[in-house]
């Protein structure tokens, strides 16, 4: 069966067609490989997010899969289209929000909707209709004739994600959609993102570095130095690292992190200036270090496991000492600026 999307393309419906299939995708730019022979696949209606600190080659992945990037081998298809050889038929297919703002600040909110519908062609009747339908559904139809550069941090990306959808696209690619937002105003975002994907039915690829963003995922891929590390489900990832998180602080961190390994035989590092371990019930293994570590403790915290855990589980690190270290990497090789996010 089939359906016609805004812009007259085809599209499959109930099909076990990927909404996304990649095959051995890798990019270099010179003699930096920034995506390094990926494969992935993602399901039709599904919100699926790419997890990973910057420099991690997520924004040179989603620029392949939207024909901004030239692929340098491998193979990738978007809505069943070939990103190479079809490059019209995907970027059709397909709504981008970018990392960077691109909204004409001054033109209103209606008008900068109304270019975008001239731009893909949709058909005049349908202009002003959908037009409202978008302004509507992220809050932003009663400042429908303000001019964006009026607007807040926060309602620009609402009005950013409207854009993406007037052409009613199969794929919504967000590029790290929430990015400069404070809490509030990210949880507001990821509230119209819950909903739009409810009512127009998209898929969903969305970058982020923010790991509670990709609890709100259906899979995620965590992604580090160009390669996939882990992919799954949120809880299901969770799950393999099977212990809970112990953060400690000491008089002297580094005695205890020696400690921890000659009583317990613990590998502990230091994360973030508290010594950190993994260890099955933290809860019930606290009086233990009390009791049999012999160095004084000053304060205690048991967590969970988190995404963060499962990034470290399968890095050696966390994501915010990865993207320290993207950041010297960025700061070391000119040719990688701006290539390697």
């Amino acid at each position: 069966m089939e359906e016609l999307d805004g812009v007259g393309a085809a599209v499959e419906v109930g099909s076990s067609v990927a909404a996304i299939s990649v095959r051995g995708l890798t990019k270099t730019f010179g003699t930096v490989e920034a995506v390094r022979s990926i494969d992935l696949d993602v399901n039709q209606g599904e919100t699926f997010g790419f997890l990973g600190p910057n420099g991690a080659g997520k924004s040179t992945t989603i620029g392949m899969l939207c024909t901004l990037v030239t692929p340098t081998s491998g193979s990738a298809r978007v809505a069943g289209l070939d990103v190479v050889r079809d490059r019209d038929g995907v970027r059709r297919s397909i709504g981008l929000v970018f990392q960077d703002p691109t909204l004409d600040g001054y033109l209103s909110a209606e008008m900068n909707l109304r270019l975008h519908a001239e731009l893909y062609g949709m058909p005049r009747n349908r202009v002003a209709p959908r037009i409202q339908e978008m302004l509507e559904m992220v809050g932003l139809w009663d400042r429908r004739k303000s001019r964006v550069n009026t607007f807040s941090g926060g309602m620009k990306r609402r009005l950013e994600i409207a854009r993406g959808l007037m052409h009613s696209p199969v794929v919504l690619f967000l590029d790290e959609p929430t990015v400069g937002l404070d809490p509030q105003t990210r949880a507001s975002i990821w509230a119209y993102i819950k909903d739009l994907q409810q009512r127009e039915r998209t898929t969903i690829f969305m970058t982020t570095h923010y790991m509670d963003e990709a609890e709100f995922c259906d899979r995620i891929a965590i992604m580090d130095q160009g390669t996939i590390v882990a992919h799954g489900t949120p809880d299901g990832l969770k799950s393999e690292v099977g212990k809970d998180r112990v953060q400690i602080t000491t008089g002297d961190d580094a005695v205890a992190v020696e400690k921890l390994q000659a009583v317990f035989g613990i590998e502990a590092k230091i994360v973030e200036e508290k010594v950190t371990f993994s260890v099955a019930g933290g809860e019930s293994f606290v009086p233990r270090l009390f009791s049999d570590l012999g160095i004084s403790i000053s304060s205690v915290s048991v967590a969970k496991p988190t995404l963060d855990d499962v990034f470290m589980l399968h890095t050696g690190t966390t994501i915010r000492d990865a993207e320290a270290t993207a950041t010297e990497r960025l700061r070391a090789n000119p040719m990688w600026q701006g290539r390697g996010r």
